[in-house]
């Protein structure tokens, strides 16, 4: 629904365009990463229900292999619910509904599809606990492992020596220490301890900042694409389809992250999730720019 602004707590405000669309973290990021032309199976719970039926469609139509796609015989398929405003702004509520029965011994199974070179991507609609199997699983075959955590939770007492990278927004990044999510502490300085907590890399994405980037080596902060905003939300989504595509490919970081940072922004000039996610063709048409963009500013 788009509204003018976000209500506060305890505040009504008038929306409209009320509308129903597929979408989900996972899905999102498993069918942008498919139209960047990365081979992509999403492995989840469903419904068995309508959205459920509706939600593997569209995977076949997206090119996702929705053959690890799991059914709940109890619980409904999860929906968000969205506010997003003119100016790209939005607020999200989830019920996990069947995600929340989505447990490890599920992705187990996996394990042998797993290949060296491969990337899991775990958003937090899953339990944390699945999500951090998964990741283990990641290391112990090879792969690398992206955990997104959204929506958020404290992960201070977590061990996440597993994950390779781990890409929380800046509100996220503050939960994830155990912040308020309007707490004053820079970017820069979140992310230097959320690394302290055993990923690799930390990618705190930033809206039309672009990302900051900590690494071994340091922070860097990378622009984003200068694009004309109409929609933000999957915006998250797509940066890290774009990461784990390029790092499919073999990518250094870095170019992985450019292929992040410019497939989020071309997703933003247009209204919904999956229906605003560009074709390679478009990211690889404009990622020039942003190199060019990140050697001037040098």
């Amino acid at each position: 629904m788009d509204v003018d602004r976000i209500p506060a707590e305890g505040e009504t405000v008038m929306g409209r365009g009320y509308r129903t669309t597929h979408g989900g973290k996972g899905s999102n990021m498993a069918c942008c990463a498919a139209r960047l032309g990365a081979d992509v199976r999403l492995v989840t719970k469903v419904g068995t229900d309508a959205f459920g039926d509706g939600l593997i469609a569209l995977l076949r139509r997206e090119g996702v292999d929705p053959d690890w796609v799991l059914r709940s015989a109890s619980l409904p398929t999860a929906v968000g619910m969205i506010l997003g405003t003119s100016r790209g702004t939005n607020a999200i509520a989830v019920d996990a509904a069947a995600l929340s029965e989505f447990l490890p011994a599920d992705v187990a199974p996996l394990r042998d599809a797993i290949r060296e070179g491969d990337a899991v991507v775990s958003p937090l609609e899953i339990p944390l606990e699945t999500a951090l199997a998964a990741s283990r699983m990641a290391r112990e075959r090879g792969a690398l492992s992206i955990l997104n955590p959204a929506p958020a939770c404290d992960l201070r007492r977590q061990d996440l020596s597993t994950v390779d990278f781990l890409t929380p927004n800046e509100t996220e990044a503050r939960v994830c220490l155990g912040l308020a999510p309007d707490d004053p502490i820079e970017d820069r300085r979140a992310a230097e301890q959320l690394r302290s907590l055993g990923p690799r890399h930390v990618i705190v994405t930033r809206g039309g900042k672009g990302v900051l980037w900590a690494s071994p080596d340091g922070c860097v902060e990378i622009p984003a694409l200068a694009v004309h905003v109409v929609d933000s939300v999957g915006a998250g989504d797509a940066f890290n389809a774009g990461l784990a595509a390029g790092l499919c490919e073999g990518r250094e970081p870095l170019e992985a992250i450019l292929m992040g940072v410019v497939t989020a922004s071309l997703s933003t000039e247009n209204r919904e999730t999956i229906d605003s996610y560009p074709r390679r063709a478009e990211v690889d048409a404009r990622l020039p720019e942003l190199r060019d963009k990140i050697r001037r500013s040098a």
